[in-house]
């Protein structure tokens, strides 16, 4: 649920403005307000579960998403819509960063990788489920009821999810959860908000002097909350993040790893998807099918790779996958110039999904296989935010780009440009993995 309302929105937008009569302002917040909450939300909603345990934390962020999904769906005018999208990113904060959490404590370090490639695999699926959902739930007009269902969708899902956690899922809680202060949670929140503000709204008003101005504020702020969990460790209290998480390796090292190869897939959803309607003429139905062969592609991937590959070859996994994807890149690139591009996209994105799917299977196993467990709910929500602020870096700076070079050398020369960075962006990606320990999880 929570990965396919990241994207279901956007192929509706349009049906959405003529319903509900918004401006386009209005339909940026649509947009922009779920991750924004969600991005904010994950590290708080991680320690939450520490403290109040994971499967309540789970269950509550469960039927807060089915409520304000429901309310999405039932929205009557465009603020109601905003609201409730926030609602539902705040909702899913609280929700997400448990199933990483138990993945890390219930199962031993030799049952992660089947657990894993579970997870991933499922992950590698929905992310790519939103457009396709999305397109043909708009084209069809289920029940008459136009964009309204892939909201409405979510609730029965969240019904079903809830029954099964209560019967599935074991409580939770960490032995010594560290203690959460009003402070320390307005100062992170407000810090992550004053750099995902800028970077989610910023293209659609063409990069404002404030949006660097809160950007800079906002990483200070972070500087002084690390300063501030250091000071924490150091007069013997349990910080919300533990500063000592970041003297393992394979965390550290991962996680800018994991930055890099994430930032180029929320540009890559978005530029393929604008392009193929704006240069191609294709429709919002013909352009969700288009990524099938994707979604069928990377939940093979991702279990292969986070159940037999990764603990064989540890971070030559992620080389592997950043080199197939590249290889996918390339071959989209070839054929839009060719005589029949649906064609040759479907080969295309299928080996892209391949290598897209050996990044998102292996990662998480990768990053957090040597994290402690009494600190895998801050390890989770660490991991979870990054992920959360590169997809949206990279559509924010990609998908601008791509704009750019569009209205001053045309479509063709902004889809090259396009895919050149993305390429290089996941390159550098690649070998910033050499980095990674030789030891295999």
């Amino acid at each position: 649920m929570e990965l396919m309302d990241a994207t279901v929105v956007n192929v509706a937008l349009r049906t959405m403005q003529a319903d509900l009569g918004a401006t386009s302002s209005t339909l940026q917040w649509v947009v922009a307000g779920y991750p924004l909450a969600y991005a904010i939300g994950l590290i708080l909603g991680a320690r939450l579960g520490d403290r109040f345990g994971r499967r309540r934390l789970f269950i509550i962020g469960l039927a807060g998403f089915g409520a304000a999904s429901l309310a999405c769906g039932l929205a009557a005018d465009p603020g109601q819509l905003v609201a409730f999208r926030i609602i539902q990113g705040a909702a899913a904060a609280l929700m997400v960063p448990q199933v990483l959490t138990n993945i890390q404590v219930l199962y031993a370090p030799e049952e992660r990788g089947k657990a894993m490639g579970l997870f991933t695999s499922v992950i590698g699926l929905a992310a790519v489920t939103g457009p396709v959902l999305g397109a043909v739930i708009t084209s069809g007009d289920w029940f008459e009821l136009s964009w309204r269902p892939v909201f409405l969708i979510n609730v029965p899902l969240a019904v079903a999810a809830i029954a099964a956690a209560r019967v599935f899922i074991p409580e939770t809680r960490a032995g010594n959860p560290a203690p959460i202060t009003v402070g320390s949670a307005v100062l992170l929140g407000a810090s992550l908000a004053a750099i995902m503000l800028p970077v989610t709204i910023g293209p659609d008003h063409d990069w404002p002097a404030w949006g660097f101005g809160l950007i800079a504020a906002g990483v200070v702020g972070v500087a002084a909350f690390a300063q501030q969990q250091i000071s924490l460790q150091r007069r013997g209290v349990e910080p919300m993040i533990p500063p000592a998480l970041f003297q393992t390796r394979s965390f550290t090292t991962g996680l800018v790893t994991f930055a890099a190869l994430t930032v180029p897939t929320g540009g890559y959803f978005l530029v393929q998807s604008l392009h193929v309607q704006l240069a191609l003429g294709w429709s919002v139905l013909h352009t969700g099918l288009m990524w099938i062969p994707f979604s069928l592609a990377v939940p093979i991937s991702a279990g292969l790779a986070a159940t037999i590959l990764a603990p064989k070859f540890g971070k030559h996994v992620l080389q592997f996958g950043a080199t197939v994807f590249i290889i996918g890149m390339v071959a989209m690139y070839v054929a839009e110039g060719s005589s029949h591009p649906a064609l040759w996209f479907a080969i295309a994105l299928f080996i892209a999904g391949l290598g897209f799917g050996a990044i998102v299977g292996s990662s998480g196993l990768l990053v957090l296989n040597d994290v402690p467990v009494t600190s895998a709910g801050a390890a989770s929500g660490v991991f979870n935010t990054v992920q959360a602020l590169s997809v949206a870096v990279g559509a924010a700076v990609i998908g601008t780009v791509y704009s750019s070079v569009g209205q001053s050398d045309g479509l063709e020369s902004a889809y090259r440009v396009a895919m050149l960075i993305m390429i290089g962006i996941i390159a550098a990606g690649a070998v910033i993995a050499q980095s990674m320990p030789r030891k295999r999880p």
